[in-house]
């Protein structure tokens, strides 16, 4: 049935305007009848025939008729006073990492070109139940492996603020076709930032929840791998809630998804943040090879949570966070080799893995028992770490990356700051803390450089404080106009 939705306007738009709406007033206007889901449909559909061409952001598109056909069967439904719930009518394009039954999940690779799943995933069998319609994919690098989208099965995926740049990754797709208005709301996954980084370079909104908060699967393996995680992105904090409500809850099939009941995100998220402490990470002291202008203007931003009355200290080094990177390396490198060791083992698949793939397989088999003992234990240590600081501070802020958005051409930064990055992901070594603590944090837009390319905040929050965060978001987006911009593409 409908959700109880906000208040908003009701007045019937142009296809432009559609597309321009908040995903929780178009859901309203559809479940007045304000706009037909055939309308909404056709709408979103004439936005990607527009700008997909320049950003290739969405992939595996399903034929127009038959979408706009399923619209139909959605305003059949309305006018029996029958809804999946808020989302219904919405057109959707999961992240092409997560299964979708009947239309093809590649995942980026050459060797799962002609894969097309029986069943959907956990969060994808959660949006069909709200009454969306599946209209294909948003692109993402191969295995999802990289902070920058592009592969060989569909090509690279554009920034949407400057199509000659990088969108991140690996949710760069679901970033690009968000901040473009080519989707209303869409979902993404993180594992080394991944709602974080094409968050923060689009200028939208991601986040990463809690260990558990959004159950992941059906897969092989349902309780080792804990560092991935699917997400929402939205354009704005309360998007951003609704879309988490819908992915979260418990599922059997994930026995350690939590049981929480996920409808507390749908509730205003209003909060006075006069008093709240904010612990400024920076670059963990230097640490961290970061473009000064990248630290310059995230600096810049802190000044808005003071502008909401809150406190912010610099927090010095606390944890060896070498000991920190060598954990994440042989955590990492053990799933993915486990995972994609099959098609490395097949002579027929190795040839058509990406290089950065194969190096992360055979480092993963170069890695012992007792290296992964190791890393688990720097792990458990890392997290009460943290909890030490969240004693003394609400939340704790550094940047979503280290560099700006990148020529879309190029692989990876080979160099940052002066430093040489020794590995394919190095240069998102900013990313790993919240991952391999299962804190959420989320992405809040930070403003631009000198050449106007977006970047962004990354916001951690103790463990299972989603809402809290959330709250955060919603008053930044209020106080921070950037925020609120809009890519030039848009025309």
């Amino acid at each position: 049935m409908q959700a109880n939705l906000p208040n908003t306007a009701t007045a019937a738009g142009t296809a432009r305007e559609i597309v321009q709406w908040s995903a929780i007033e178009l859901s309203r206007r559809i479940h007045t009848r304000d706009v037909s889901c055939v309308e909404v449909m056709e709408a979103f559909l004439a936005q990607i025939d527009r700008l997909n061409p320049t950003v290739n952001a969405v992939v595996a598109r399903i034929d127009a008729e038959s979408a706009i056909d399923q619209a139909r069967e959605r305003d059949v439904l309305l006018s029996q006073g029958l809804s999946g719930g808020w989302m219904h009518g919405f057109p959707q394009a999961p992240k092409d990492l997560a299964a979708t039954a009947g239309i093809a999940t590649t995942m980026g690779s050459l060797a799962m070109a002609r894969h097309v799943p029986a069943h959907d995933s956990i969060v994808v069998e959660r949006i069909r139940r709200q009454g969306t319609v599946l209209i294909g994919k948003t692109n993402t690098p191969e295995f999802g492996l990289g902070s920058h989208t592009y592969n060989r099965v569909y090509g690279i995926t554009r920034n949407a603020w400057n199509a000659g740049r990088s969108a991140g990754g690996s949710s760069g797709g679901t970033a690009v076709a968000l901040a473009l208005h080519m989707l209303p709301v869409a979902d993404g996954s993180d594992m080394m930032g991944s709602l974080r980084n094409p968050a923060a370079w689009n200028n939208v909104y991601g986040l990463r929840p809690s260990l558990g908060r959004v159950p992941y699967g059906p897969t092989g393996d349902v309780f080792f791998q804990q560092l991935g995680t699917e997400g929402p992105m939205a354009r704005n904090p309360q998007d951003l809630a609704w879309l988490l409500a819908t992915q979260a809850g418990y599922d059997p099939r994930a026995p350690l998804s939590l049981s929480d009941d996920p409808s507390c995100f749908t509730q205003p998220l209003h909060r006075d943040f006069r008093q709240a402490r904010i612990g400024w990470l920076g670059d963990f002291g230097g640490y961290l090879a970061v473009e000064p202008e990248v630290l310059a203007v995230n600096q810049n931003a802190l000044d808005t949570f003071l502008d909401l009355g809150c406190h912010i200290e610099p927090v010095q080094p606390f944890f060896p966070m070498d000991a920190l990177w060598d954990c994440w390396c042989t955590l990492r490198s053990h799933i993915i080799s486990g995972n994609l060791g099959p098609l490395y083992a097949n002579a027929a698949t190795r040839d058509l893995l990406k290089p950065e793939a194969i190096w992360e397989i055979e480092q993963g088999e170069q890695r012992t028992m007792a290296d992964l003992h190791r890393a688990t234990a720097t792990r458990s240590n890392w997290y009460q770490a943290l909890l030490a600081q969240f004693a003394n501070y609400d939340f704790l802020v550094l940047p979503c990356s280290q560099i700006a958005p990148f020529a879309a051409e190029t692989h990876w930064p080979r160099t940052v700051a002066g430093r040489t990055m020794d590995t394919y992901h190095r240069w998102m070594e900013v990313v790993i803390g919240a991952t391999l603590a299962g804190v959420p944090a989320a992405s809040l837009p930070s403003g631009f450089t000198a050449d106007g390319l977006p970047l962004g905040l990354q916001v951690m929050a103790p463990p299972r404080s989603e809402f809290g965060l959330l709250q955060l978001a919603a008053a930044w987006h209020e106080a921070f106009a950037p925020a609120r911009r809009s890519s030039p593409l848009l025309g």
